[in-house]
């Protein structure tokens, strides 16, 4: 263990997601197995400018791991993006003596992190919590699983009242880059079809589609929409086209919207934010820093926050296949 490392904080930062509370509780239970000290950092980089520092042990996480947000709160901060505002931060974090950081979000607090630590050569290490699945370097972030099985309960009901009334629904679904999301669960909840960010469908060929599914008999629809999907600027530029082309539609859109990032993590999730809060202290107390802890191939690997923001996550092609011949 690095003899430098006595203290570790740690902190959520951007748009929360499901496993974030039990990833901050990894981290702290992990400290006190190792017997340093933690403190929890309250709002992210904001509160890290601001001092917004508490001491935290393994009791002060007890209760946490089945909630979901974050509790410690997470906010936006534009003053972290300025030279004067990291040296805030740092002299902060010196004040407390803290020794290293794990941070836990997406692209944009992985861009802090790494900002951070090439100005002060501060030892960071970041854990994915995102619901879009959008970060190099792993299979699954956290959060994305629970949204996953969230979006699907409530395309179920949703079905349940299109078929009642003979109805297409459009299902706008998180995801504004990339369709992870959308492609995983049209396929789990038998969507007609799914219209995702990487693959340009066209309105002429989604117009085909339907025509195909009710010519075939179905006599309700559903179809996923990426909230970033490349047909129209939006699901209900897409509701009025299918309108205007097919009367023989009743039409409905339902935005799903922030729903998607509450609620309480699944076991996988739990599980998963338990393995990278114990890889994230782990690697800094073997002097390692500037990484992000990832999941690939059922193993924590780490990957370099650099790569971690510019690297692209690729979509599934298989699983992009297998949806082709599903909606057939």
């Amino acid at each position: 263990m690095s003899k430098t490392i006595k203290k570790i904080g740690v902190m959520t930062s951007g748009g929360d997601s499901p496993g974030m509370n039990a990833a901050i509780r990894s981290v702290v239970r992990t400290c006190a197995y190792h017997q340093i000290e933690c403190v929890g950092i309250y709002r992210g980089y904001q509160g890290m400018i601001e001092g917004d520092f508490k001491a935290m042990n393994a009791r002060s996480v007890k209760g946490i791991i089945n909630k979901g947000g974050t509790i410690l709160k997470s906010a936006r901060s534009n003053e972290f993006r300025t030279p004067e505002g990291r040296k805030k931060a740092y002299d902060k974090l010196k004040e407390a003596n803290i020794d290293a950081l794990v941070t836990i979000g997406g692209d944009g607090t992985f861009t802090g992190a790494m900002i951070f630590n090439s100005e002060y050569n501060f030892p960071v290490m970041g854990i994915p919590g995102t619901i879009d699945n959008d970060i190099y370097g792993t299979s699954h972030t956290l959060g994305y699983d629970t949204a996953l099985n969230t979006v699907v309960e409530v395309i179920d009901k949703i079905r349940d009242t299109a078929s009642s009334h003979n109805r297409l629904f459009f299902v706008e679904v998180m995801g504004r880059d990339v369709g992870h999301i959308a492609l995983n669960v049209g396929v789990g909840a038998g969507a007609e079809e799914i219209l995702i960010p990487e693959e340009d469908l066209g309105l002429d060929r989604l117009l085909e589609s339907l025509r195909r599914s009710k010519q075939s008999g179905k006599s309700s629809s559903i179809v996923v929409v990426a909230e970033g999907d490349k047909i129209g600027k939006n699901v209900f530029e897409l509701k009025d086209y299918v309108d205007e082309n097919m009367a023989e539609y009743e039409t409905r859109v339902s935005v799903l919207g922030h729903m998607q990032r509450g609620g309480s993590p699944s076991c996988f999730d739990r599980v998963l934010a338990s393995r990278m809060g114990v890889k994230a202290v782990e690697s800094l107390l073997e002097g390692k820093s500037n990484f992000m802890v990832g999941l690939l191939n059922d193993k924590m690997v780490l990957t370099p926050l650099d790569q971690a923001i510019k690297g692209q996550s690729k979509i599934n092609l298989e699983l992009l296949r297998v949806s082709d011949i599903m909606t057939t």
